[in-house]
């Protein structure tokens, strides 16, 4: 019997082998590129920074090793001698790792998983200890330190895990195997990172099973599809709204299913809904640039509704990186001295102050923008599957490790969730705008300064930006901290409305309002300082939804209108809803894109 696996996996683990070499060879450019060499020579750098400043303070590194000294012979004492007594190293709230009852029911395996606790927490602790070392260096310390740390949890190996070994009896090592074929079909589509499955690929297609809402594409460049949605009331608000996903990527995280579509819900509320949807760009489009999906974007967008529905203004609504196009076209329009052709803008967690971008600000420094600029330029675009990587390690244990303990170790099928599905069909993102977006935006914070970013031969300036605006953040966002939003806020004129909702950057936003699931708080008064606003805020139960529709009641006129018709004359249906952009997946092939 036993004879049988160990020769099934080692045939499997020899399968497994060469396509991941094979992997390798095609990637041997980039895993030797500059990227990989700027972040081992920042890690170098930040590293001997720490320890020289480790070297003068000798007491406090003498004081922190002995507490972990004496730490880890209580857990030896604890374990091995007063098994019944409570552990005494607890994982963090919400760490499932060692959540199973074999971890505290196996004497060797408490005695491992809270010796790792001990380590993990003393390491991290004594970063954070060490002074005169600044604050971005410790941020960057303390993420890649974290990086490994988790990466060695005992959690993940077969030999320290009791869950696992036990499994692997009882299924005569049948989970290793069936782990081995995915983790070789994983091989295959990832770029230089191994980019773990999530969810079941062939659960969900577009247009069938997410994506449904009825509508048809009546407006399409090479940037992208315009969809106009069939209205679901009998009359319909005057005004149109226009929503801008952000381009990284598919819009249809705001139309995933029937009970948790934000533009169905829209549509039964009366608004006509227009949405756009972004090409997944390829070599071809490396000179896309990030002012481009202003000019020939939101621009072009605006100009077909109006066109389509015989209304000169319309609200429009921007999500993440889609908010800050948004904020930059209101502030194209001002500049060009031309018509309000939006009557109220709302930004659902938008930066516009990039200081405080959240954990993404590890990757934030010129040694290695400079790398992935190098990176990008020589490929046309930043890859999404390694954006997808990097977005999930921000969240290691729950974005990363758990999939690769459940899938590889385990040998589970991958669940069918759609959310997660949305997650991993992740989209390019041309050079010119990355590298526009890592410098201009993140490093150097260019949007807020005064002629920091020119768009179609005009200074974008934020202050210029007069007519109502709404945000919403929500409270537990690491892509997007609710502070930067609120600070970015603050740069805009106009009269403003600032909304938190709970959760975090997808879940707190994608609230329909039958879950009833998170509240938001609230607070008219705006203060320079955003922990002080939370502390006098409101807070409300039920979805931010119905909040905001309240609000932009105020910008459609009290009398509602017979529904558009879908498209015009001059913009016919092009194609039913959700079009082919949507449909392209990475790696983008040029001769479908």
């Amino acid at each position: 019997m036993y004879q049988n696996f160990f020769s099934d996996y080692l045939v499997k683990l020899q399968e497994a082998n060469v396509h991941w070499w094979k992997n390798v060879e095609a990637n041997k450019e980039v895993l030797s590129s500059p990227v990989n060499k700027a972040l081992q020579e920042v890690n170098f750098d930040d590293t001997a920074k720490l320890l020289e400043q480790a070297a003068n303070q000798p007491q406090a590194m003498i004081k922190l090793q002995t507490q972990w000294w004496e730490k880890q012979l209580e857990i030896w004492q604890n374990v091995f001698f007063n098994p019944s007594q409570p552990s005494i190293v607890d994982a963090d709230r919400g760490d499932k790792r060692f959540s199973g009852e074999a971890w505290d029911a196996d004497v060797v395996s408490n005695f491992i998983k809270q010796s790792y606790l001990l380590f993990s927490k003393t390491y991290l602790e004594t970063i954070e200890s060490i002074e005169g070392v600044d604050d971005k260096t410790k941020e960057r310390l303390m993420f890649f330190s974290r990086q490994t740390i988790n990466a060695l949890s005992p959690s993940n190996f077969i030999s320290t895990n009791p869950e696992l070994r036990k499994l692997t009896i009882e299924k005569n090592g049948a989970n290793l195997i069936a782990g081995l074929e995915q983790l070789q079909e994983d091989v295959e589509s990832s770029a230089e990172i191994l980019k773990i499955r999530m969810t079941n690929k062939k659960a969900f297609r577009v247009g069938e099973d997410i994506a449904t809402t009825p509508g048809d594409v009546v407006y399409k460049n090479d940037l992208f599809e315009l969809i106009q949605y069939k209205p679901m009331t009998k009359q319909v608000n005057a005004t149109p709204l226009l929503i801008v996903p952000p381009y990284i990527n598919k819009y249809y995280i705001l139309d995933l299913r029937t009970k948790n579509s934000m533009v169905k819900w829209l549509l039964e509320q009366g608004h006509t809904v227009f949405l756009m949807s972004w090409r997944n760009p390829g070599y071809e489009q490396r000179k896309v640039e990030f002012g481009d999906y202003i000019t020939d974007g939101v621009v072009k967008a605006v100009t077909a509704i109006e066109e389509i529905t015989g209304q000169e203004q319309i609200n429009a609504a921007g999500y993440c990186i889609g908010g800050t196009v948004l904020a930059c076209t209101v502030a194209y329009y001002a500049a060009k001295r031309m018509k309000k052709r939006i009557k109220s803008a709302t930004f659902f967690t938008t930066l516009l102050d990039f200081s405080r971008p959240g954990d993404i600000g590890v990757y934030i420094n010129d040694p290695i923008i400079s790398a992935v600029e190098i990176q990008n330029q020589v490929r046309g675009y930043m890859d999404g599957r390694m954006m997808n990587v990097t977005f999930s390690l921000l969240r290691e244990n729950s974005l990363y490790w758990n999939y690769y303990v459940e899938h590889y170790l385990k040998g589970n099928n991958p669940v069918d969730f759609d959310l997660l599905y949305w997650n991993s069909d992740g989209t390019n993102l041309s050079a010119e705008t990355s590298n526009f977006m890592l410098r201009e935006l993140y490093l150097n914070n260019k949007l807020i300064q005064d002629k920091g970013v020119k768009i179609g031969g005009v200074w974008i300036d934020l202050r210029k930006i007069n007519i109502p605006t709404y945000f919403v953040s929500t409270k537990e966002d690491h892509i997007a901290l609710w502070q930067g939003t609120y600070n970015g806020a603050l740069h805009v004129g106009g009269k403003k409305t600032f909304v938190l909702g709970e959760s975090g950057h997808i879940a707190g936003i994608i609230n329909h309002p039958d879950k009833n699931k998170y509240g938001f708080y609230i607070n008219d008064n705006l203060t320079e300082n955003p922990e002080e606003w939370l502390s006098a805020a409101s807070h409300t139960d039920g979805s931010w939804w119905t909040h905001w529709n309240q609000w932009l009641g105020q910008f459609n006129p009290e009398e509602k209108v017979a529904p558009y018709n879908q498209g015009s004359e001059q913009h016919p249906v092009i194609t039913a809803a959700p079009g082919e952009y949507v449909k392209i997946v990475l790696p983008v092939d040029q001769s479908e894109a």
